[in-house]
């Protein structure tokens, strides 16, 4: 009985190994490493905050909370090469990546899924780390306010 609780302990804990948050440490080592950043925020945060350096802009949600599912991981495809490339997902307060990390751990069999904690508002923002301003319609970002 021991042995099988034992057993159904350590596969929960695989299965629970697809999707990882990290702190804003851990992802800036994972990202000396080389893994990617992916940015699932809409073009309006992006404008707003900026984003991490060298992230990849994504979008999952739009602002009505619809997705393409099916676009969405073609998309990361290109990036993503194989269920087993690790990368990490960021939005504004780790909300989104919850849940697009969930669905891509368990429904959809990627297998090394990690999240900003705190997304990048209160992940690396509030850290004190910088990001990248982005021009939206020509615009730098410092003549939106």
């Amino acid at each position: 009985m021991k042995k099988l609780i034992l057993i159904v302990s350590l596969l929960s804990l695989e299965i629970q190994a697809d999707f990882t948050t990290l702190s804003t440490t851990e992802v800036q080592a994972k990202i000396k490493q080389g893994v990617a950043i992916i940015d699932v925020r809409r073009q309006d945060e992006y404008a707003r905050y900026g984003i991490i350096p060298d992230a990849y802009k994504l979008t999952f949600f739009d602002k009505k909370n619809n997705y393409n599912t099916k676009q969405w991981l073609k998309d990361l495809s290109s990036i993503v090469k194989t269920k087993d490339t690790p990368f990490i997902l960021v939005c504004a307060h780790a909300n989104r990546t919850k849940v697009i990390g969930k669905l891509l751990g368990k429904k959809i069999g990627y297998k090394n899924v990690f999240e900003l904690d705190g997304g990048i508002n209160y992940g690396w923002i509030d850290k004190g780390l910088s990001t990248t301003k982005i021009f939206v319609d020509n615009k730098p970002w410092y003549k939106f306010w």
